[in-house]
Parts: C-alpha cells; sequence; structure tokens
C-alpha cells in the first residue's frame, strides 16, 4: 500500500543542512523558530508523569483552531518580537533560524506537522513511496503561482532548483547536502520521483524535500553564466517579490538591522483548501504583518509589558510573573533542546589526577544519579522543563516508556542520592588509579579531594546557579567538588570543545576503529585533544531530533562518529541498532530499534542527561492560534485576533 503524507512518517538517517543548523543550544534555552514549519510534536511514548508539573500558563491561553469553522474577520497587525537580526533573506543561502521565520512569513514549502504529528500537505499535492521508501513520488497542486512574469509553479522548477543549483558544484547552498546521492526527475508537469541514496520509509519528516519555491527563469540566467555571486544578491531573492501567491503575506520592506514589514497576499493559494479546512478560506487575517528586532532584552520585554507588540520570548526567570498578569498569554513551547552536563573522556579530560574516571559507564551513572533533577527544575529552570531521562524527550513518540528506564536523579521512583555513592565505588574497582573515599570525601592518589573544574557560559545567569548547584549536588552525594569557570561560549567552542581533525586509530574491546573522515568535533581518537583541557560544562545542550531518531547517528553511532567532542565510545552494539533503524521497514520496526537505542543511551549516560526545557513565549491575550505545543505554528495562516 502507498505510504502517504497524510498517514504518520518518520525521518531518515544521516544529518542534513537543516539538522546541523539546528544542533547546538546555547545554554539549552535556543529553539527553532518559524511559522508553517515546527519541528517535532507527537506522544505516542507511553512515558509517565514522574515529577512535578511546570507551571500551567494562564487560564485566558485558547485551545488550539478550530480548522472546520468559518473564517474570521480580516484586521489589524501581527507584530513579533525577535532578538536578533539576519544576515539574508535569500532562500537559496539562508542559514539562519530567524530568517527562515521571516522568509516563511512570505513563502510556503512542501508540507508541515500538525499537533498530532500528521504530515499536512502544502505546495505538495501528496509525497509517497509505494517500495518501502527506495522511490518517493512528489505531485504538486495545480493552482501555485509566481508573481509576474514567471507563470505556473510545477515540478520542472522544483526538479531545476535542485539539480542546478543544490547538486551543482558551482552553487554550493545551504541545502545542497540534503540532496548528496539522491536521484530526481520530472515525470509530469506537476509530479517529480526522488531516489535517496538509501531506501528510507521516513525521507519527509527529514525535511530534505522541503525547498521553497524559486522560479526556474529565475535561476537560469545565473546557472548559463556560472555566476554564483549575483545569484546570492539577486534583487528578486532578497525581497522575494516573485512569491505570487504562494505565500500568506507579501514582504514589503527587509530593514536590515530592524526586521521585516508585510502586507496580506490576497490571492493565497491555501485558501482553495476550504473545503477541507474551512478556516483557511480567507487566509491569512491580518493585513499587515510585521517582524521587529530589539536586541536588549528589557526593551523586548518592555514592548509586551505595553502591548507594543504581539509576541515575546521570556527567560525563564521572568516566566512566572507573565503567567499571572492577565494582560499576557503565555504558552510553553516544549523544546528538542537538552539541558545536559558535558564530561571530558578525551586524554585532555580528569584533570583531577590519574585516569579519566568519566570513561566509565558506572561513574557517568553516578554523576546523573547524584543531581535531582526535579530540585533542579524548580530552583533553577523556575518549574519550566521536564526530566531527562534518555536522549528523547517524553512527547517524541520514540520516547521508550519510563517503565525501560532508569530514572537517574529522581528522588522518589528512581535512583538518587547514596546509591549515586555506591555507583562511584562501582567504578572505583575498574580503573587502576588510586582514588578511594576518606569518609564522605573522593580523594586521589595525593590523598586530596577529587576537584574538577566545570564551565559554563559567562552570559547565562541560568547556568552560573546551575553549576552552583551541582557542586552542592556532587559533594553531598558523592563527595567531589567542583572549580566554576565562566567562559564566553564563543572561546569554549574554539578552544575547548573542537579540534583540528586529525584522524587515527584506537583499539576498542579488541578491535581497531579508524576516524577516517574526522571533523572539528570529533577530531580522531580520545588521543586527539583540543588546545585547552577540561572537565565538565553546561556550555551546550543539543539537540535530540523527536521527529527523527536516526538523526542521532551523528552523535551515537560509534567512537567515530561525525559529532564526539566528549570522546565518547559505545559499550553496546551502537552501530548494529542504527543500522537496525535504518533497515526497517515499518514504522513498528524503526519504534522498536528506537526503543533499544534510547534505553541503551539511558544506561550509558554519554551525556549528563538533566532536564528538557520549555521555550516561554508571551502573547497578546488577543492572538488566538498559539498553543502550548512543538509544531506551534504550523496553522499561523489562521491565526487572528479576537478583540
Amino acid at each position: 500500500m502507498p505510504r502517504r503524507i497524510s498517514s504518520k512518517g518518520n525521518h531518515a538517517s544521516g544529518i542534513n543542512r537543516r539538522e546541523w543548523l539546528g544542533m547546538l543550544g546555547v545554554g539549552s534555552t535556543m529553539a527553532l523558530a518559524g511559522c508553517l514549519g515546527g519541528d517535532d510534536d507527537d506522544d505516542d511514548g507511553d512515558g509517565d508523569d514522574d515529577g512535578e508539573d511546570a507551571p500551567e500558563a494562564g487560564a485566558d491561553e485558547p485551545d488550539p483552531l478550530d480548522l472546520s469553522q468559518d473564517p474570521p474577520e480580516v484586521s489589524g497587525e501581527y507584530h513579533a518580537t525577535q532578538a536578533s537580526s539576519f544576515d539574508t533573506i535569500n532562500p537559496i543561502y539562508n542559514t539562519e533560524a530567524g530568517a527562515g521565520t521571516a522568509i516563511g512569513y512570505a513563502l510556503d514549502q512542501g508540507y508541515t506537522f500538525d499537533f498530532d504529528n500528521e504530515v499536512v500537505p502544502l505546495l505538495f499535492e501528496d509525497i509517497y513511496t509505494e517500495d518501502e521508501g527506495e522511490t518517493w513520488v512528489i505531485e504538486f497542486r495545480d493552482n501555485l503561482e509566481f508573481s509576474d512574469p514567471y507563470g505556473q509553479y510545477t515540478a520542472e522548477d522544483y526538479v531545476y532548483y535542485v539539480q542546478e543549483i543544490h547538486q551543482s558544484d558551482t552553487f554550493p547552498s545551504a541545502n545542497s547536502p540534503d540532496w548528496a546521492g539522491v536521484e530526481i526527475e520530472q515525470t509530469g508537469e506537476l509530479e517529480a520521483v526522488a531516489t535517496p541514496p538509501n531506501p528510507n520509509i521516513i525521507w519527509p519528516e527529514t525535511f530534505a524535500p522541503l525547498e521553497y519555491p524559486i522560479p526556474k527563469e529565475l535561476l537560469e540566467p545565473y546557472v548559463d553564466a556560472e555566476d554564483s555571486e549575483g545569484l546570492q544578491q539577486d534583487e528578486e531573492l532578497l525581497d522575494l517579490s516573485f512569491n505570487g501567491n504562494l505565500g500568506p503575506y507579501n514582504l514589503e520592506e527587509w530593514i536590515r538591522d530592524g526586521g521585516t514589514q508585510y502586507s496580506r497576499n490576497d490571492e493565497y493559494y491555501l485558501r482553495d483548501l476550504a473545503d477541507e479546512y474551512p478556516m483557511f478560506g480567507e487566509a491569512p487575517y491580518f493585513e499587515t504583518a510585521q517582524i521587529e528586532i530589539i536586541e536588549e532584552e528589557s526593551s523586548r520585554i518592555a514592548a509586551i509589558e505595553t502591548g507594543e507588540t504581539d509576541n515575546v520570548p521570556l527567560p525563564p526567570d521572568r516566566g512566572e510573573q507573565f503567567i499571572e498578569d492577565e494582560d499576557t498569554m503565555v504558552v510553553l513551547e516544549p523544546t528538542p533542546f537538552n539541558t545536559i552536563l558535558s564530561v571530558n573522556m578525551r586524554d585532555n579530560g580528569w584533570t583531577a589526577g590519574p585516569g579519566n574516571l568519566f570513561r566509565v559507564k558506572e561513574f557517568r551513572q553516578a554523576l546523573a544519579a547524584a543531581i535531582d533533577k526535579f530540585e533542579y527544575i524548580e530552583g533553577i529552570a523556575n518549574g519550566f522543563a521536564d526530566p531527562h531521562y534518555t536522549w528523547q524527550p517524553e512527547f517524541s513518540e520514540w520516547f521508550p516508556g519510563t517503565d525501560d528506564l532508569t530514572l537517574w536523579g529522581n528522588p522518589e521512583e528512581g535512583v538518587y542520592g547514596e546509591e549515586a555513592r555506591d555507583l562511584v565505588e562501582e567504578a572505583l574497582d575498574q580503573i587502576d588509579e588510586d582514588y578511594s573515599y576518606d569518609g564522605d570525601v573522593l580523594v586521589g592518589p595525593d590523598d586530596n579531594q577529587v576537584e574538577l573544574e566545570i564551565y559554563y557560559n559567562a552570559a547565562s545567569d541560568t547556568q552560573e546557579l546551575a553549576v552552583d548547584f551541582y557542586n552542592n549536588q556532587l559533594e553531598q552525594n558523592i563527595g567531589i567538588t567542583l572549580d566554576t569557570n565562566a567562559i564566553d561560549g564563543t572561546t569554549f567552542s574554539e578552544n575547548y570543545w573542537s579540534a583540528d581533525p586529525e584522524g587515527g586509530t584506537d583499539t576498542i574491546d579488541g578491535e581497531e576503529v579508524e576516524w577516517d573522515a574526522p571533523t572539528p568535533n570529533n577530531p580522531g581518537p580520545r588521543s586527539v585533544t583540543p588546545d585547552e583541557e577540561w572537565d565538565m560544562a553546561t556550555i551546550f545542550g543539543l539537540n535530540t531530533y523527536p521527529r527523527n531518531p536516526l538523526t542521532n547517528d551523528v552523535f551515537f553511532e560509534g567512537p567515530n562518529s561525525s559529532y564526539n567532542p566528549v570522546g565518547y565510545y559505545p559499550e553496546f552494539d551502537a552501530e548494529g541498532i542504527i543500522q537496525n533503524m535504518r533497515n526497517a521497514g515499518t514504522r513498528d520496526e524503526l519504534r522498536d530499534a528506537a526503543a533499544e537505542l534510547f534505553a541503551n543511551l539511558n544506561e550509558e549516560q554519554p551525556y549528563i542527561m538533566i532536564s528538557f526545557g520549555d521555550d516561554i513565549e508571551a502573547y497578546n491575550p488577543a492572538v488566538r492560534g498559539p498553543v502550548p505545543e512543538f509544531s506551534n505554528g504550523w496553522d499561523f495562516p489562521a491565526w487572528h485576533k479576537d478583540e
């Protein structure tokens, strides 16, 4: 039976440019912004609620829009606020999430995901496979028009864009890695067929097929002249004036450091879906829209307080204040970025003496068991987080369920406190160096208490509080102490987290492993180290990719995976399990293999997992549409104000 995008799907193996861009969160508070393209939101897992709930948003928070209702009135403006400006809104070359939001106001892509994780067709009429992911058929709607003089958007535009830009050595674009090895051909005016390099039952959810519509006739002069620089500077691409009926709004102005301004698109194609979604029948419902850049946090917050804007992200320490404010609607959006404690298993880690206890699984378990997750969530994250047990949030359908996991750092139902000390004792039995307990204090061969350095982002008050909390917990429960160090995030990234790729080999479990494609974030075996030594860090949170579990192969497929700054060597058959995930012919097969991967990561704690935070979004309470879901914003064309 064909697998259509209207049925639940998954993602593919490998990591594309969208996923690389979204991999790293600074202080685990970064989220991917955008309308018509939220990242992941399905809770088919059977995870229990194992802790206190985060604060709930105000009583006036609206329910999700009922798209079966009649269209509302068109009126007013939607005014959003961002903290950072963007370098370009050329859709071919943009690599910034904020600019992606700005482009998304004027141009749709092929599909999006709703709150049930169902794929909702947009520019695509359908995308499906009939051969278990070997080939994918893409069908385009027949009512898609560019602005004059470009005419109808068809499969020819899509295929030309992929072949002549993304798959060309002359025009390396942000999307080029998505299309490496993919064969694509036009098979009809409104149909194309794509063949990924490997069969993939979840190709749509890799986001690889998602492209902005670009007219072939706009691209041809630059392709013929092999003029990459000219394409980057093309005025039509920079002002999105070719968008025709392909997006809810028309870009009126891009103020380079100030934001973007839009007018309503009276010809928006999505209105033709009114039979299925009546509320789209007159979309969009704002006469104008604006994205304003306000860099100063206090000024952004003042803008929502005074009603000068309709949406502002809030820091955790201001969330409760605005939840209690009847003049503001607070929406808590779950995110895939985690709060983790990174431990350095490379040769320049563990500066407390000989050996490296971070390499011992039981010691990493001890660290996880020594930190009370719920005390962290309430005391440091102000309640705006959930416990993190394995490399998926509980809202992910790939979360295996807490019955299959050890609940490290859970004082009520898991492993915490004195049990952490027992795990350290187990770890000490596995090393040759002379570490032992003197009473409640872990001492090294020099008989001094083990002291480790921990680095945190100097710009983050939350991280500063967190490292003090970790210090207290680790001293109390396993007898070590931390030397806390503030550092600029960029400095840490360049000098501590990454290194010049060298490659090399290492013998692991009796087998020789070669680093034949080293990267700055996995430069070689543990003997290849960054310029500066370090023990522990809270600088970065990482994306767990709850829509595409296979993307996690870049972290965990083996010692020489693409992204392994900490020098983690799996002690389970990670490569075999991930290959089983790639070979899955059904969703159930993929779910079973993913559950095995995430159960093993729960045991091994390659990064010490603490929590998943929420994005705290403050809205004008008159706005209807925002909801506390991972896919918040997928139905943005139907948002409106009820005043």
